[in-house]
């Protein structure tokens, strides 16, 4: 199941919405929930989806299995075009492509990001301690900077080597602690593009103290466009690709990881609890960056990152006013 959150132009102003991806079209999860709830002769449709389907990914993957199942039966219930309607006289069906449609980062707000590095020719040039290779050392990126898909991402004025990095993120969606990495799929609700914005030379300034990147990570995260729950995604072998100005950069593959998500992810709960709106970065596939590419992007570039079973998350970096 493919979910999209999105803004929608409405009378009274703009609303957040989460949506399952039929084709082109959007089907609103709550008030399809809610449609669904009235044709079963539920009393009182429109609250129980509201509770059971919320709008929000983060409430809704606090709901659990009965959000992800309520969103199956919006999608399985196949609402023919945008004439149907929730008893409240919600539209159920949008299309994307709508001028009053605006995808979203799928969390506009995700809990924590960890963001770890798993892939060994990343950064090749840059001898890896042993430490690499024994633990899936993450630092914390900022879950405040997150920039939508299809916006622009303002190039830092203290900054000259602005860089992106593709990399795949997963979101937990079930809580744990001390979970070991065989079970690790188990609290793993699903997956989303993750473009992790570098200001290199911020960045490499301030690794000069042993507390690994700040700065020069935290002014943007790009998430998107779409969140596919882990059971339609191959998280150990899905093509990537990158694009800048329509170019193909690089083509790679998730299965070149050293570490694995489970690896990851017990890691990271020792100790600790891990909470829905979690977000696990992988890492740059190797080439999905300037760095190593040795190729850099200018402003004005428009920045393409393809994920196979996911799609294509674009952002346009622009000059600072």
């Amino acid at each position: 199941m493919k979910l999209a959150t999105f803004e929608v132009t409405t009378d009274v102003g703009r609303r957040r919405r989460l949506g399952v991806v039929d084709g082109s079209s959007l089907l609103d999860v709550t008030a399809g929930y809610a449609r669904v709830l009235e044709t079963e002769g539920v009393r009182q449709p429109t609250a129980r989806a509201k509770c059971l389907a919320p709008a929000n990914l983060l409430e809704f993957l606090r709901m659990g299995e009965d959000a992800f199942e309520a969103a199956q039966a919006v999608y399985d219930a196949r609402f023919p075009d945008e004439t149907v309607r929730a008893p409240d006289g919600a539209r159920i069906v949008y299309e994307e492509n709508e001028d009053t449609i605006r995808l979203l980062s799928p969390l506009t707000r995700p809990t924590s990001i960890r963001d770890f590095s798993v892939f060994e020719d990343h950064a090749a040039d840059h001898e890896k301690p042993d430490v690499w290779y024994e633990l899936p050392v993450y630092y914390k990126g900022n879950p405040d900077s997150i920039v939508h898909p299809d916006t622009d991402v303002t190039w830092p004025v203290w900054e000259d080597s602005l860089d992106f990095e593709l990399e795949v993120a997963a979101v937990i969606g079930t809580p744990g602690e001390n979970i070991d990495a065989a079970d690790a799929n188990e609290h793993v609700a699903g997956f989303t593009i993750f473009n992790d914005f570098s200001a290199r030379d911020a960045q490499f300034e301030e690794m000069e103290m042993p507390f690994g990147p700040a700065k020069g990570k935290d002014f943007a995260n790009g998430f998107g466009p779409y969140f596919v729950t882990a059971d339609a995604f191959d998280a150990d072998g899905a093509t990537v690709r990158t694009r800048v100005n329509s170019e193909e950069w690089m083509t790679g593959s998730l299965a070149e990881m050293h570490h694995s998500w489970g690896d990851m992810i017990e890691h990271a709960s020792r100790g600790e609890i891990l909470q829905p709106g979690d977000v696990f970065g992988c890492g740059t596939i190797p080439g999905g960056c300037c760095m190593d590419l040795d190729r850099w992007i200018e402003a004005g570039d428009t920045i393409e990152l393809e994920v196979e079973g996911i799609g294509t998350l674009t952002h346009r970096v622009v000059e600072s006013e």
